[in-house]
């Protein structure tokens, strides 16, 4: 994934590419598969989200599947492509961060876990998807941090 902090936010890229790559693996998806995550300000966000969801205001992330790649049955990997675009408005997210009690890199990495799972068609709309999601983030998270 191509990673980009576009904002004045200090945010660890690196680790933010190793969380990417450690989740793909886990979620069996592609070596090969690319997308984009782009850190933004909340200018652009806001005028991403009027433009793509028809709501007013920045919000703290927004996901743009592209090919369409989906999470693969268990034991098997994805097919290759474009998986989307991710984008993240750090200066959005100071109030969810005191709520949860993370770091805003620990907001990021959750952040982007999330919007990964949206490029992979996950959603949380309804009461067995947003279970379904949450607890697939819980459980990426917490591999990512008992390496």
């Amino acid at each position: 994934m191509e990673i980009d902090n576009e904002t004045t936010a200090i945010i660890d890229l690196a680790a933010i590419d190793q969380l990417v790559t450690h989740h793909l693996d886990f979620l069996g998806i592609h070596p090969e598969v690319r997308g984009g995550i782009t850190f933004i300000d909340p200018e652009r966000m806001s005028t991403l989200h009027e433009d793509w969801m028809q709501e007013p205001g920045p919000t703290d992330v927004l996901s743009f599947p592209i090919d369409q790649i989906t999470l693969p049955k268990a034991g098997s990997i994805s097919e290759t492509g474009f998986l989307g675009d991710i984008v993240i408005c750090p200066d959005f997210l100071l109030s969810q961060m005191r709520e949860a009690g993370r770091t805003l890199q620990q907001e990021c990495e959750y952040l982007v876990t999330h919007g990964i799972l949206h490029l992979l068609g996950l959603d949380h709309q309804e009461p067995d998807e947003h279970d379904e999601m949450f607890t697939l983030t819980d459980t990426l998270l917490r591999d990512w941090h008992s390496q």
